[in-house]
């Protein structure tokens, strides 16, 4: 068939995505015209898949990928258990992944338990965790997320009233790895019209998940039971759009590319100062001590990206709230009390130490 431009594009962004990551030509036959099955052994991409319109395309151009490079493609189905008939619809997804030729094809039940942190942010945990388990049940080499440029720009909209600052602008990496398992976004540049153009052109049929909204008519905002995503994209999108008067969409997935070289410099400009002030105390009192000294002469944007880190060792979830009263204790200390952190931790300052560890471990200070 001919491809459309929609198709050709995609299939270089899968191509040039799955090259990036190791995962090239896996024999010179492949470079010739034909078909070729691949190798038993060759190395398998598996696609995450809900059914939507996004990735079903992603599953379709990920096969006819892999078909050119000699890679095996399966897939991978999510059933949240959130909704009635849910189960039906990960099943027909399975099935429609199996007509486009991708092999093998699981469908993986999860259970999200909403407590602490919301049934949006528990099912994306629920959802990563059974990809990569799946990923190493099979063997696979990597998954890949049909995240688009437009969830890209949603994802950067929620960063910037969420948290701000240099990693809120980067969005969602087009590379990472979580828990061992490497994750692919080669659809970050298409937007959700090139996906849906996609789909028309190769007569795949999707599933519009409701709670996106689709179904309500643009300038009727959306309840507050929706999700901040889908409220976003149903509300905030269109009228940045029309404001601008430009894809403002497009402009944010760019931004965040050339954010993530300023992110870099930072990381690394951060891991130097972190190993030069940050000290893990013993696992009995699990803490981390910061010398205040070292800390008090390096630029804001370092010295809170240290603090972030020592807290993260320990497992500690802070806000941006939260760093800032740790750095003030470095920057601005006048005696003030320890600072309260989430999961029974504190941080409190004793001359030129600044000690992060759980109230039971305070008892010698």
């Amino acid at each position: 068939m001919a491809y459309t431009a929609n198709l050709r594009t995609a299939i270089g962004d899968v191509r040039a995505c799955l090259e990036r990551a190791g995962l090239g030509r896996q024999d010179p036959r492949f470079a010739c015209h034909g078909a070729h099955a691949p190798s038993s052994d060759a190395p398998l991409v598996l696609v995450a898949c809900s059914g939507g319109r996004d990735s079903m395309a992603l599953a379709a151009v990920t096969h006819i990928v892999c078909g050119m490079l000699g890679l095996r493609c399966g897939a991978v189905v999510v059933d949240h258990q959130l909704q009635a008939g849910s189960t039906d619809i990960a099943l027909d997804t399975a099935a429609r992944c199996s007509t486009l030729g991708l092999d093998p094809v699981a469908v993986r039940f999860v259970q999200v338990d909403p407590a602490g942190q919301g049934e949006e942010a528990a099912a994306r945990d629920a959802r990563y965790a059974a990809l990569t388990e799946e990923a190493r049940a099979c063997g696979a080499s990597a998954v890949l997320l049909a995240h688009t440029c437009d969830d890209q720009a949603e994802t950067i909209i929620m960063g910037l009233l969420r948290s701000g600052g240099v990693d809120a602008l980067c969005g969602m990496p087009a590379s990472s790895e979580r828990d061992g398992v490497t994750l692919l976004r080669p659809f970050l540049a298409l937007t959700r019209a090139q996906t849906t153009g996609i789909c028309r052109d190769l007569s795949i049929t999707w599933w519009d998940d409701p709670t996106n909204g689709d179904g309500i008519p643009f300038g009727q905002r959306l309840p507050n039971g929706y999700p901040l995503r889908s409220r976003i994209r149903h509300d905030v999108m269109p009228v940045l759009e029309e404001l601008a008067g430009s894809d403002v969409a497009k402009h944010l997935a760019q931004y965040a590319a050339g954010a993530v070289s300023d992110r870099e410099y930072l990381d690394d400009q951060a891991s130097t100062a972190y190993q030069g002030s940050v000290r893990i105390e013993t696992a009995s009192s699990h803490g981390v001590s910061l010398d205040v000294r070292t800390l008090e002469v390096q630029p804001a944007a370092i010295r809170r990206r240290v603090i972030a880190r020592a807290c993260a060792s320990l497992g500690v979830p802070v806000s941006a709230r939260h760093i800032e009263a740790i750095e003030r204790l470095i920057i601005d200390w006048h005696g003030q009390h320890a600072v309260s952190l989430p999961s029974g931790y504190q941080a409190f300052r004793q001359k030129h130490v600044i000690r992060v560890c759980q109230d039971s471990g305070h008892e010698n200070r």
